[in-house]
């Protein structure tokens, strides 16, 4: 029932309410300030369910399921450190015990102060490793020196007490620590759990982890490629554009290297493993639990820092209070610990954080981009591949040779139908916009690199490259290579059809613009944030496109080598610059850039670069990763302020009220729930979303039935 005490934590929502907003404040933040989400009223906060959802924000639902993905020494570490704080815990209410009974049986004081005592050993371990590094005075010295005045002065229970509540806060830390490497893990779950592999002439299936370099896979049309490797029989087309940026399927014969995480688009393969992908997975899962923790602890070094500088002041006030109020009256003061409690709410925030954005597929590799996104005033997106999708659009056909337009669409969607790549599905999708039925294709022939050949309706289509139907000794007409000056002079490409020996038409095929980019853009306008297009394409299509999203500044025909040094031009006119960018080329610029922020879909080179990934591939939770920086710079805030303004009470409450040491530290451990709260609160409203959205469907659900 203790975490029912959490419900304290409430007081954060009337923080959320006071807190002025940020200059920069996006409309989503002013509508939830005037007490509204989605531009919905919020619901009143009632407390049976507040608890619920910080059980629930706590605890995620796919927790036993995030944990089978940890590696076995991972999990292993992780059930070590939950079994010694359950282990604290019990000692903890043991050792309170013990100090109640004392009041009644004396002899049990002697024993009631050794277990206190042996609930500070960490404390002691902490105040040497301070005098190991010159660091004599500090609080942790002070709270041992608390506990031993309390002792002495007969007031064994309280100082077991405050052991308790120490330990159940530490678990509160653990457990949301824990939780934020589940959803760290989770996001790099995107691997088969099984494989398949070749022994012996026998097709067995093991566990992926299992993978060993040597070893003969088997991969089937449809299914992700587990680890890298070379073909030594088959072959297929693979979808590798994660990697290489490619809109074509590559095609894989025997001898070609295949790369981990793309998939395999039609064929069987055997391939050879020469890099096992559970080993490069631990290591990127490692790096960034190693990153994390470092700003973690360089967020507990601050508060403590804080803590400190406060310590003189506080020490200060129990010396004056003792000399004119007595002993007791001086240990009451000491409980203010003005700014204690920074150094772990500190690093619960930035947990909590964490956990927060990778449920909303936004991983933080470096922590300290929660601090550095409210300073940016400029985004420069990579037009192509981050401001674009991967699958083109049809723009426009141009019937050739007497042929109609709409002919040409039909046969060449027919001939495309069955094909993976993007090109293909981008000549389908049009001819489903303009509802027109195809004809089963037959014997297709494809080309790689240049085209394919379907037979249909007793007609042979021919689709692909100008050089493709030069080949098939296909003659172009002269009123087609007007069309191909213009669509290089806008960035354009073409796809040529012929059809029964003549060419009949060319399809035009634009970038796809991606459509949450306008929305994305409107949003930082709202920040005042400026917002550049950086682009190796031609002038107009990179002013086309800029005019299409409303920006206003933008550099085209830029050199992949030259991206950063445009970055650079930015931040030496005094701009803090986010750069967004999506592929091999952008891995410079993603280093230089103050904030670097990818897509799934980037490289290797850039996902490794990148301070944030967009790990959903599109650009919907960029707001929510401002806005969440934005609420962690105010939850920090209201740390400091719930850290003082409780040590004022108590100072305040001894001088004028005569509280004792029992009132104190029911004040400073409200302050710590208060605390809990706070950190909390952002999961906590997450769950809130969930439950409304759960609601709202639900709603919908009846009407609809109503209404049949």
């Amino acid at each position: 029932m203790i975490l029912e005490m959490l419900i304290l934590g409430t007081g954060a929502a009337v923080w959320n309410k006071i807190s002025p907003l940020p200059k920069n404040s996006s409309k989503r933040r002013k509508q939830r300030a005037a007490g509204k989400r989605n531009g919905k009223p919020l619901h009143p906060i009632r407390p049976k369910q507040l608890v619920r959802d910080i059980r629930r924000a706590l605890k995620d639902e796919e927790r036993q399921e995030l944990q089978m993905d940890i590696d076995p020494e991972q999990r292993k570490e992780l059930e070590k450190q939950k079994q010694k704080t359950r282990q604290e815990m019990r000692l903890s209410v043991g050792a309170f015990g013990l100090a109640v009974l004392s009041g009644w049986v004396p002899a049990l004081t002697g024993a009631g102060i050794l277990a206190v005592l042996y609930l500070s050993r960490e404390t002691f371990t902490l105040i040497r490793k301070d005098f190991k590094r010159g660091h004599y005075f500090s609080v942790y010295l002070i709270w041992i020196c608390v506990d031993l005045a309390m002792i002495g002065t007969g007031h064994l229970a309280l100082a077991a007490f405050g052991g308790v509540m120490g330990n159940f806060f530490a678990g509160i830390v653990n457990r949301v620590e824990e939780e934020s490497q589940h959803q760290l893990i989770s996001v790099f779950s995107g691997h088969p759990e099984q494989v398949w592999l070749l022994r012996d002439g026998v097709e067995i299936q093991v566990d992926f982890h299992s993978l060993e370099k040597g070893d003969i896979l088997v991969v089937n049309a449809g299914e992700v490629i587990p680890a890298d490797g070379r073909i030594r029989h088959g072959e297929g087309q693979a979808d590798q554009h994660l990697l290489t940026g490619e809109s074509r399927p590559a095609e894989k014969s025997v001898g070609d290297t295949v790369f981990a995480s793309t998939l395999l688009l039609s064929g069987r393969l055997e391939v050879e493993v020469t890099g096992a992908g559970s080993a490069t997975m631990a290591s990127q899962i490692g790096g960034i639990l190693n990153q994390t923790q470092n700003y973690k602890d360089t967020m507990i070094s601050r508060g403590r820092k804080i803590s400190d500088r406060l310590l003189p002041l506080n020490l200060g006030v129990a010396a004056a209070t003792m000399y004119l109020l007595g002993a007791n009256a001086a240990l009451a003061v000491m409980w203010s610990n003005l700014g204690g409690i920074m150094a772990p709410a500190g690093s619960l925030t930035v947990l909590s954080y964490l956990q927060l954005l990778s449920r909303r597929s936004v991983l933080i590799k470096d922590g300290r981009v929660l601090e550095s996104l409210r300073d940016v005033d400029t985004v420069v997106f990579d037009k192509t591949g981050t401001l674009t999708l991967d699958q083109p659009t049809v723009g426009a056909v141009h019937a050739l040779n007497g042929f109609d337009e709409k002919a040409v669409l039909r046969y060449a969607a027919a001939a495309e139908y069955r094909q993976p790549h993007p090109v293909a599905r981008a000549v389908v999708a049009k001819a489903e916009v303009e509802q027109i039925i195809l004809p089963n294709p037959e014997n297709a022939d494809y080309e790689v690199g240049y085209g394919i050949r379907v037979r249909t309706e007793g007609r042979m289509i021919q689709v692909g490259s100008a050089r493709f139907l030069e080949r098939e000794g296909i003659q172009l007409p002269v009123t087609a290579f007007p069309l191909r000056e213009r669509a290089e002079a806008e960035g354009h490409s073409l796809i040529y059809v012929g059809i029964d020996g003549q060419a009949a038409g060319v399809l035009e095929l634009e970038p796809t613009v991606r459509p949450e980019a306008a929305e994305v853009i409107e949003f930082l306008k709202e920040r005042n944030i400026r917002c550049c297009i950086l682009s190796g394409d031609h002038e107009a299509p990179t002013k086309a496109m800029a005019a299409q999203l409303g920006i206003e500044e933008y550099f085209a025909e830029v050199l992949p080598e030259n991206k950063a040094d445009y970055v650079k031009q930015l931040k030496e006119e005094g701009r803090f610059v986010c750069f967004i960018g999506d592929g091999i080329n952008d891995a410079v610029a993603l280093k230089t850039a103050q904030v670097s922020v990818s897509l799934k879909g980037a490289s290797t080179a850039a996902t490794d670069t990148a301070q944030v990934i967009l790990m959903d591939g599109t650009l919907n939770n960029l707001p929510s990763l401002f806005e969440a920086a934005d609420d962690f710079e105010e939850t920090m805030q209201r740390n400091l302020v719930i850290s003082i303004a409780p040590g004022i009470s108590i100072i305040s409450g001894v001088w004028l009220f005569h509280f004792g040491i029992a009132a104190a530290m029911g004040i400073f451990y409200l302050s710590c729930f208060m605390s809990i709260g706070n950190v909390l609160w952002p999961l906590v409203r997450e769950q809130e979303d969930k439950s409304d959205l759960k609601t709202d469907n639900t709603l919908q659900l009846v009407d609809t039935e109503e209404t049949d």
